[in-house]
């Protein structure tokens, strides 16, 4: 038996404190494309997120597969090499007003 949604993890903190952003954690997100449990799990964390309102953010994308199914799933942010390895902020900058999109 597991116990979902208790102690630091638990579901109640969605209602008891002003969160507006969800991020979905890199564990999930690796296996996306590659085990029907972790795509399962985000793509219900990201219908929750939904309709909660939330911006939702998945950390770790890092192949273009990864990408397509939170996009698929309506997962409006990500982080991760995908995207971009770790910058300087003088890099980041240049970055930003690059006009990159995915």
């Amino acid at each position: 038996m597991i116990n979902c949604g208790t102690g630091y993890s638990s579901l109640a903190y969605l209602e008891k404190f002003p969160i507006d952003i969800l991020k979905i954690d890199i564990s999930f997100v690796q296996g996306v494309t590659t085990d029907k449990h972790a795509a399962a799990i985000t793509s219900a964390i990201i219908a929750m997120a939904k309709e909660l309102q939330f911006l939702i953010v998945a950390e770790g994308v890092e192949i273009d597969g990864q990408r397509q199914f939170l996009s698929q799933h309506n997962c409006e942010e990500g982080q991760g090499y995908l995207f971009s390895k770790p910058l300087p902020a003088n890099e980041f900058e240049k970055l930003l007003v690059s006009d990159i999109t995915y």
